[in-house]
Order: structure tokens, then sequence, then C-alpha cells
């Protein structure tokens, strides 16, 4: 029997303390073998606070862990004595867990891995939006948000000068949102 993906319900906040000690637990009862991972799906993101990029990590589905295993009773009993252990996702009651697609799973494995090499700009404004300029040449300026650019971290920004409209692009942490 091979060892396939499944979500699991855990307490919210606490998915790297539940992880923990479910490693602990499975180590503890032998079962490496069947188990040979649990995750917490999180990316890397970069904010830009008062100024000041910052990395975070920021779970993809808070609340729950992804777990690699071959579901035996051992391992079933060993995960549900787990504190902070709610629940599969997937089947009906008295039914096995439904396994999380192969595709599904190499999606978030690759997210994951990508956050790892290159953080992803937390993006926090849309299309349309008004801003602020803080900084640069066009400090204290109002303009509206005509394109965001997430790979590059920056936005192109129409001012009004003069009573005409100019394109200006800038990054994220060089304006605030009105």
């Amino acid at each position: 029997m091979a060892a396939d993906w499944y979500f699991l319900r855990v307490q919210v906040g606490r998915e790297e303390t539940i992880r923990k000690s479910m490693v602990a637990r499975i180590k503890q009862q032998g079962l490496e073998d069947v188990v040979p991972q649990v995750v917490v799906p999180i990316e890397k993101v970069t904010e830009v606070r008062n100024g000041k990029k910052r990395l975070r990590k920021k779970r993809l589905y808070p609340g729950y862990l992804m777990i690699q295993m071959e579901l035996t009773d051992d391992v079933w009993f060993t995960l549900r004595e787990t504190p902070g252990f709610g629940g599969f996702i997937g089947g009906s009651v008295g039914e096995p867990p439904t396994p999380i697609p192969q595709a599904e799973v190499d999606k978030i494995l690759g997210l994951m891995d990508e956050s790892k090499e290159q953080p992803r700009m937390s993006v926090q404004f849309q299309k349309g939006d008004r801003v602020k300029i803080r900084e640069g040449a066009f400090e204290d300026m109002d303009g509206t948000v005509e394109e965001v650019n997430v790979e590059k971290g920056t936005l192109d920004v129409a001012v009004t000068i003069f009573g005409r409209s100019t394109p200006v692009t800038l990054g994220y942490w060089e304006v605030e949102r009105l």
C-alpha cells in the first residue's frame, strides 16, 4: 500500500505545535515508515509596514495539516490521540477519508518550495484603489492604482500633475491606501 496525502483538521493557530506533537507520537510508536511526512502548508511573504520590508510565514490553509501516510489502525489511533487533532477532510461518516489528488499535492508543495527561494510580495492594492505617495519626487500626491505587478512588487499609479494624468511606477512601500 502506497502512502497517500490527506488533510487533517486541527486547532487554528496551533498548527506547528500540533505537527511537532504528532511527529513525536509517531516516532514514539515506531510508525515513521508509514507516516513519512507531516507538513504545515506555508509560504513566505514579504510585507512592507511603516516603510520597512518584513519576511513572514503565511499559512496557506489555517487550521489544517497535510500528512503523507498509509492509513492503518495504529496510525489512526496515534493521530486521534494527539491533542488538537480534529479529524480528516473528505470521506463520509464510517468511511475512510479521501486522499488529496496528487496534482493538488504537487501544486501545494511546489508553492511552498517556490516561496523558499523567492518570497512572494504581499499584495494589498488593487486596480482602482486611491493611494497617497509617501516618498520620492511625488511625495504627498494622491493617485489611482492603474496596474499591480506582483512579480516586480510595483504599482503603476496615475498621478494628476498640472491638470494631466501622468503614469508613475512605484514600489508597494512607497504608497499608502487612502
